[in-house]
């Protein structure tokens, strides 16, 4: 299994931006009046939604972002807070002249998405969140994102950055040496080097209480949103997920089994037809599905 392989027979392209500023990189399929913008996950980059964009792309123009310190985006001095990387991603819109998406977040992306969402209704057209972050503060889970993505960006070798692909990955076999290879290549940056103190900042636990997502914004999302949830994610619980859906009003549902933080690339083949499925009618997706069919 290749990145780029995935994509033959898909016309899309690779660049920069300036963002009031910050360089910063996509992946953009041009065509399409209905825009899908995936975001990832601290320590990610555009490349975890790759086994994504071609399924997409045959329906909608799909744009996977590099956030706001991430990937070979720019990592300017100053803050990394969730306002921060609101405030990237809306003035990335503003610069490609992007009126309205449906937004994809997962983890950190998720988290993103789901403020915007409420801050910014009349942007976003749906909201799907696999694998989210924002609801939690979890000490221990704190501690091992921050300690597993610091050892992997400060090492010489890439072992670490197997050992953190592998704690967010239900399938070894799926952990392979291109990704590996790929997300090495972004952590041996110097300037990601230094940037990685403050990349890690929403894993200081006083920082992290400050940018909770609260219920009552959670509330005021309008948009249809599909929450996709898995048993085995290390970030979070079962609950966690179950607690997102019972604060967004009419929010869909859906576990995963064979995968751990990362649905959308784990279990590619069945979240791209979910997800179609749900572009097009939300409401054909059922409220609590489990394994394609309603929970009892």
């Amino acid at each position: 299994m290749s990145f780029w392989t995935e994509l033959n027979g898909t016309s899309f392209r690779v660049g920069w931006k300036d963002v009031g500023g910050v360089r910063t990189r996509y992946l953009d399929t041009e065509q399409g009046a209905h825009v899908l913008l995936f975001l990832h996950g601290v320590g990610g980059h555009l490349e975890a939604f790759i086994r994504n964009v071609a399924a997409h792309a045959q329906h909608y123009r799909v744009i996977a972002l590099d956030m706001l310190g991430h990937g070979y985006t720019d990592k300017p001095e100053g803050g990394y807070e969730i306002a921060d990387y609101v405030r990237h991603v809306v003035a990335f819109l503003d610069t490609m002249q992007i009126e309205k998406v449906s937004l994809i977040g997962t983890s950190l992306g998720g988290w993103v998405s789901t403020r915007i969402a409420a801050q910014h209704p009349d942007r976003v057209r749906t909201l799907t969140l696999p694998g989210t972050a924002g609801l939690t503060a979890s000490a221990q889970v704190m501690e091992r994102i921050r300690t597993l993505t610091s050892t992997a960006a400060n090492s010489d070798n890439r072992e670490g950055v197997r050992k953190r692909l592998e704690w967010v990955i239900k399938d070894p076999a799926m952990v392979t040496e291109e990704f590996i290879e790929a997300r090495w290549r972004i952590y041996s940056q110097p300037s990601y080097r230094r940037a990685m103190p403050r990349l890690m900042v929403l894993q200081d636990p006083q920082v992290r209480a400050r940018n909770l997502l609260q219920p009552e914004e959670l509330a005021r999302i309008v948009a249809p949103t599909l929450i996709v949830w898995t048993r085995d994610d290390p970030t979070g619980t079962l609950e966690d997920g179950l607690r997102y859906q019972s604060l967004i009003s009419g929010a869909r549902f859906v576990l995963f089994e064979q995968s751990a933080h990362l649905p959308q690339y784990e279990e590619a083949e069945r979240f791209n037809a979910l997800h179609l499925r749900f572009l097009n009618d939300p409401a054909s997706v059922a409220a609590d599905e489990y394994k394609g069919e309603k929970t009892t």
